[in-house]
C-alpha cells in the first residue's frame, strides 16, 4: 500500500513539475529585439539610416565574419571612406583568425568605395580587431539603399 500511495505521489509530482515547466514557458518573457542597423555616414559625422535588424542582416554579418582573410592594417576612415555600418548579432559568433579565436557581438563595416572593405570587431574584454574580408557587398548595398 505505501509502494503505491508513494508511485502515485511520485507520478503526481513529475505531472505537476511538467504542468508547471509548460505553464512557466507559456509565460517566458519574449526575446529581447536585435538592436537596429546602423548606417553612419563618415563625411556627415553622424547616423544617416537606422534600420530594423533582421534574419537577412543577420546572415550578411555572419557571412562577412565568415569570409574573413586575416587582420587589416590600421584604417583612418575619411570624408571619402563612406559609411560605417553597425550590425549587432543576435548571438555572438566566433572568429578565428591567424591564432586568435574570439567571440564577437556587433559587427562593424567599413564601407569605403575605392577600397577593399574592412570589419571592425571587439572580443568580450573589449579590445578591437581590424579584419580583412573578401566579400560581394552588392546585395547588402542593395537592401540599406544605396549603390555601389
Amino acid at each position: 500500500m505505501i509502494k503505491r500511495l508513494t508511485a502515485i505521489l511520485l507520478a503526481l509530482h513529475l505531472a505537476l513539475l511538467g504542468a508547471a515547466g509548460a505553464v512557466s514557458a507559456a509565460f517566458a518573457a519574449p526575446p529581447e529585439p536585435l538592436l537596429p542597423v546602423q548606417i553612419f555616414d563618415v563625411a556627415a559625422g553622424k547616423v544617416v539610416k537606422t534600420l530594423d535588424n533582421n534574419e537577412e542582416y543577420q546572415n550578411f554579418a555572419k557571412g562577412w565574419l565568415a569570409s574573413v582573410t586575416g587582420l587589416a592594417p590600421q584604417v583612418q576612415p575619411d570624408e571619402k571612406c563612406g559609411y560605417v555600418f553597425r550590425v549587432p548579432l543576435a548571438a555572438s559568433q566566433t572568429v578565428k583568425v591567424d591564432q586568435n579565436e574570439f567571440n564577437v557581438q556587433d559587427v562593424f563595416l567599413f564601407y569605403c568605395p575605392d577600397k577593399p572593405p574592412v570589419l571592425l570587431v571587439f572580443d568580450t574584454n573589449r579590445r578591437p580587431y581590424l579584419l580583412s574580408v573578401q566579400t560581394d557587398l552588392a546585395p547588402f548595398l542593395s537592401k540599406v539603399g544605396l549603390s555601389r
